[in-house]
């Protein structure tokens, strides 16, 4: 057999390099990159390439009948796909190694020792591997002695691929068995004294410049399967800042005969550290060495022979936040956009462009989502303080990470004359403390007069936009964007913190002299001129139209696509539920879940998402119910007012307390209503913007420039501008920009990240709660029992009347569900966000901001609320 051949089926390390994906896996790639690094020491081996592994079963037809079964299977088919894979397990254990392979194998084994002891690892590739880590998934065998033996081990690791586990995440994550192939990795045994893994960057925190070992005695094995707890050292800049001393009670360790075995330490040696200083600080160095080879944070592992650091593994870190994109090298300080914005889901890069076309505050995007740069307003001891307090309105965990942050008093240096404040993105629209409280006392016209000029100005755009197109189209847009900021940042805004400040001063006042705690929250029920509560209210309206209609409830409880509505007519009372529901979607139609991106599904695209909403509705509530709920809210905002004052006369100073107080509820129930018109004002422009942009989409599929309308969801607003203008795309980044949409979507942005990259949490105070207590932040007063419902999708939400909704967390789209819940505790959030305003309104108890709430609370657990002092007790 010629060389050339050889080459096709085995490939020495050093001849791995990038190209070789397809043959090698990534794995093997990594290793062959590591074995070319000055200095690196890489124990030496050969890679059977996934061509052995396709030549051994290409032509075997009952391993490719039961992978023709495989595909149809779907995860749920747990039985099947076990049975399944035994069978295909044991034919590629019986399948005959082709001659050439084991030719290859043999010449290898003869050059680097036949008795050796090796290691034999597993080494996947499948065509997208970019964002799908099969880390663990597959077979490693170590120190395998012999040819025989190491030939035997091969077809192991060929059958570890359809291990129930491998083909179950391959199902999830749409890999299609067929195309997955495997290469094995045959490399000289190390008999380490101690190994582990180093991270590059804190897998923790994400800090970039914060390296992580752990280290124990023996073989890596026991570390990475869990069965020993390691020495952790951390190393910042040359230095070890901070050690962890484990009690290691067993190692594994290699047999002289092969295989391995697992050994109880002795006593005394348990608690040593397992490296000296020279060497944590040794293997550091070898470690940013690796990472600037490869250009990204490093996940590591190393063993220690003698003296000798020996590194058997080296691939990215996936886990990882980006950090966002700056010029310079100065610290920076990132807050995300989202968790104000309650849409912590990625933005697609039109949306992305959209928002920051109407944002002043200086944004940078990472990962799909966007970060405020906030260095400025901390560098300034003046602006530093009204800043965190005004962030820690909308989200305590943020405010309490600023502090932390503040107090390393090394990482943002003060600038003395740094005293111009930016607001803080405009989540927080309400921010400049009105200057007219007094002006307001009389004019509650104020925000009538401001949603009447807002409707006025979208038919007016309705009615312009539709003349206009091709590039024509986009000047238009661009022209139209600072109407869209007039909406959101209109000066009547203030009205929205007067209203803030009313409910601050009652809260105080009334728990000062009547010893009453958040009595705010009472006369937030049921205010006037709140489009988003009047959203829920009126879909109960639009359940009342359907209820007399028993053949359309039947029919609806059954529709599975979006033309439904057509069909609907056919049936008595159809035609009264399609103009209830065309009515409803003609007001409030652009709306969805994660609004603010505009390449979001509305609710008149998808008219089917409202179905369960209104179903539900209709098995929860009688007729009427908007009315007997809104004035049962009105009714006890208006008794608590009547009995507050009747008691403060009663004080010294009776009557000046009464009439102050009773300003300040009548700015709360009519102004506090208004906080919630603005971004609705947005969303209604947004709607009418993406319904012109998908008809130059419609163009550009029928000319062949792009293949679905969605397409140019992936183009920033710039770049589709220029690719209508042009007639001309290269479709490689629509491909590209879809691939990293699939993984931004599986991080999870931080609050607040640094430059470093390090994500830096906040966290409650902890006050006289109950043991056991999971703590959030109270933003609606009461306490309620009742069955938790854990929903991540609106579409899974099957509500009784009476549960208490537990969620990632809501915006607008989701207030039609707050008519059937008793409660709510979602995981992002602070006092002024959407959920806390409504539940405020509905009288919910509520606690928001609840770090990983969804995962701590299962479904269907009885738990209770308190909305009072911030905490969920489950019960």
């Amino acid at each position: 057999m010629g060389g050339k051949e050889m080459k096709q089926y085995v490939l020495e390390l050093q001849e791995v390099d990038k190209t070789r994906q397809m043959v090698v896996g990534g794995k093997g790639i990594n290793l062959g990159e590591l074995s070319k690094i000055y200095g690196i020491q890489v124990p030496e081996g050969f890679c059977v390439t996934t061509e052995a592994y396709q030549k051994a079963l290409e032509q075997n037809e009952a391993f490719h009948a039961l992978l023709d079964q495989l595909a149809l299977l779907k995860v749920e088919d747990q039985d099947q796909i076990g049975k399944i894979s035994r069978k295909i397990r044991k034919i590629i254990m019986e399948v005959e190694i082709p001659s050439d392979v084991v030719k290859a194998v043999a010449h290898y084994l003869s050059q680097f020792g036949e008795n050796q002891a090796y290691a034999v690892r597993s080494s996947a590739t499948a065509e997208d591997l970019q964002h799908a880590s099969f880390a663990g998934q597959q077979g490693t065998y170590l120190n395998i002695i012999g040819k025989e033996a190491i030939l035997w081990h091969i077809s192991k690791c060929w059958a570890s691929l359809f291990t129930d586990r491998a083909v179950i995440y391959r199902m999830q994550n749409g890999f299609d068995h067929s195309r997955v192939y495997l290469s094995v990795i045959v490399q000289q045994m190390v008999f380490p004294k101690a190994s582990g893994i180093l991270f590059t960057a804190d897998p923790i925190t994400s800090n970039r410049k914060l390296l992580s070992i752990d280290a124990s005695f023996g073989l890596g094995v026991a570390l990475v399967s869990g069965l020993v707890t390691a020495d952790n050292y951390k190393v910042q800049a040359d230095e070890i800042v901070d050690k962890m001393i484990a009690t290691k009670k067993l190692a594994i360790y290699g047999r002289k005969e092969g295989g391995t075995e697992t050994k109880q330490i002795d006593q005394d040696q348990q608690k040593t550290q397992t490296l000296s200083e020279q060497q944590i600080l040794q293997l550091a160095r070898i470690g940013r060495q690796i990472e600037a080879h490869f250009g990204c944070p490093q996940d590591i592992e190393w063993c220690l022979v003698d003296d000798t650091f020996y590194i058997v593994q080296s691939r990215p870190i996936t886990t990882l936040f980006p950090i966002p994109e700056v010029n310079d090298k100065e610290n920076h300080v990132y807050v995300s956009v989202g968790h104000q914005q309650m849409m912590t889901d990625p933005m697609k890069p039109l949306g992305l462009s959209f928002f920051l076309l109407t944002t002043p505050a200086p944004m940078r995007q990472a990962g799909g989502r966007l970060f405020v740069d906030v260095t400025h307003d901390l560098a300034s001891p003046v602006s530093r303080k009204k800043y965190i307090d005004a962030l820690g309105q909308s989200d305590p965990l943020i405010k309490d990470a600023l502090m932390t942050i503040v107090e390393r008093e090394d990482f943002i240096k003060l600038s003395p004359n740094a005293e111009k404040v930016s607001s803080p993105g405009k989540g927080n629209k309400g921010m400049s403390s009105s200057g007219f409280q007094t002006q307001n006392e009389t004019n509650f016209k104020i925000v009538s007069d401001a949603i009447k000029g807002s409707q006025t100005s979208i038919e007016v755009l309705k009615q312009n936009i539709q003349m206009k197109s091709g590039a024509d189209l986009f000047d238009f847009i661009l022209e139209d964007i600072p109407q869209l900021k007039k909406i959101l940042f209109d000066p009547r805004m203030g009205v929205i913190m007067d209203a803030m400040d009313a409910s601050s001063w009652i809260n105080e006042k009334m728990n000062k002299w009547l010893g009453e705690k958040s009595v705010a929250d009472t006369f937030s029920q049921s205010v006037q001129n709140n489009i988003t509560s009047e959203m829920g209210l009126e879909l109960l309206d639009v359940a009342d139209v359907i209820r007399p209609y028993p053949e359309v409830i039947h029919y609806l409880q059954h529709v599975k696509d979006d033309h439904f509505l057509d069909k609907l007519v056919t049936f008595e009372g159809g035609q009264e539920t399609r103009d209830a529901i065309d009515a409803y979607l003609k007001k409030y139609g652009m709306r969805c879940v994660g609004e603010i991106d505009i390449t979001k599904t509305r609710w008149s695209e998808k008219p089917i998402t409202l179905i369960p909403m209104i179903l539900s509705n209709i098995k929860n509530f009688k007729p009427n119910a908007s009315s007997r709920k809104f004035e049962q809210g009105r009714r006890v905002a208006l008794e608590k007012e009547q009995e507050l004052l009747d008691r403060l006369k009663q004080l010294p100073d009776g009557e000046q307390k009464a009439k102050e107080t009773k300003r300040m509820i009548d700015l709360i129930r009519n102004f506090s209503g208004y906080r919630e018109y603005p971004k609705y004002g947005m969303v209604n422009r947004y709607f009418v913007y993406k319904q012109a942009l998908l008809k130059e989409a419609e163009q550009l599929v029928q000319e062949g420039v792009i293949h679905e309308k969605e397409d140019i969801y992936y183009l920033t607003f710039e770049e589709l501008h220029e690719v209508v203008r042009t007639n001309k795309l290269d479709y490689q980044i629509i491909r590209k920009r879809k691939d990293e949409y699939k993984l931004y979507e599986k991080l999870t942005p931080p609050r607040v990240v640094t430059s470093d990259g390090e994500n830096i949490a906040g966290e409650y105070k902890r006050e006289n709660h109950p043991a056991g207590a999971i703590v959030g932040l109270p933003v609606s007063t009461g306490v309620i029992e009742g069955r938790a419902r854990v929903i991540l999708n609106m579409k899974d939400a099957n509500l009784e009347d009476g549960d208490i909704l537990v969620t990632a967390f809501t915006d607008p789209s989701w207030t039609p569900l707050f008519v059937s819940i008793k409660g709510l505790v979602t995981e992002v959030g602070g006092l002024m966000t959407h959920g806390a305003v409504i539940a405020r309104e509905y009288g919910l108890p509520a606690v928001v901001g609840v770090e990983n709430v969804t995962k701590l609370i299962k479904d269907g657990q009885r738990i209770r609320v308190n909305g009072a002092d911030g905490y969920i007790e489950i019960l």
